[in-house]
């Protein structure tokens, strides 16, 4: 992403992000993060072709991108599993959509039945493939999730807060279902998150967001080693990196009240 722009509303008054560069390398795992509102989910669907910039540009794969990419798999913060469809059904879900598994899919639905059923046991769901969506926690839905995002091997994966909305515990059991997933096959990973110690444990490379309009201000490198254990994220130096992280949103936050302040006073 280079020199992006992206305004909204009548005369395009309201800029959601502004000169925002961003490089991602070849099956890297980058977080985002930054202040409420910064333009965070703006970012993914502008990566991915779902909205197009009002300037700049934007490459994935070396192409530019000028609508949805078919090689991206998606995951919110909401599973929006189909309530009328089990597990298994919902995780085949893309194969009947995204070319070219569409055009194969009646004849070679058993063999991708097979494939789904191979990625729902890695992520521990393999005895509920025929469970509706009601019938599985919020944990095991956002493990249904990622095996829907995933089922059609797409070579970037973007995660909107996938996590955001489940308990500490079952939060950290997904961080590490995800480690292991990327441990068996490699592919580029954008997470959008406002959980600094998931970013830290989970990604490469963090990018901080300043307060809108969006732009990167900050980067950091994750020096940790993988496999990540919960217990690293108890020591100084990575409390470390999550402190400079926090300090750096923590200024954003505090600019941009200062900001409204004096657009208030001027109005």
């Amino acid at each position: 992403m280079r020199g992006v722009r992206l305004a909204f509303g009548r005369r395009n008054v309201t800029v959601a992000v502004e000169n925002l560069d961003l490089a991602v390398r070849k099956d890297e795992f980058v977080a985002v993060v930054g202040p409420s509102g910064c333009g965070k989910s703006t970012l993914m669907k502008l990566m991915t072709g779902l909205v197009m910039p009002n300037a700049g540009t934007i490459a994935v794969n070396g192409q530019t991108v000028t609508g949805p990419l078919s090689f991206v798999g998606m995951a919110f913060q909401n599973p929006t599993l189909l309530p009328w469809r089990r597990t298994l059904a919902n995780v085949m879900l893309p194969l009947e959509i995204v070319e070219p598994h569409r055009r194969r899919f009646r004849r070679e639905r058993a063999a991708y039945a097979e494939q789904a059923r191979a990625l729902l046991k890695t992520v521990g769901l393999g005895g509920f493939a025929d469970k509706y969506p009601w019938q599985l926690s919020g944990g095991m839905q956002q493990r249904a999730s990622l095996c829907r995002a995933l089922i059609h091997g797409p070579s970037l994966l973007m995660l909107d807060e996938p996590f955001g909305a489940l308990d500490a515990f079952t939060r950290e059991e997904l961080w590490d279902v995800l480690q292991a997933i990327r441990a068996r096959r490699a592919f580029t990973t954008v997470l959008v998150t406002h959980d600094l110690r998931e970013a830290v444990y989970l990604a490469d490379t963090v990018h901080v967001m300043s307060a809108r309009p969006g732009r990167i201000i900050a980067s950091y490198t994750v020096p940790f080693r993988r496999p990540r254990t919960l217990k690293s994220t108890f020591e100084p130096a990575f409390a470390d990196l999550v402190q400079r992280i926090r300090d750096d949103i923590h200024t954003e936050r505090e600019a941009d009240a200062v900001a409204v302040g004096d657009d208030e006073g001027a109005a």
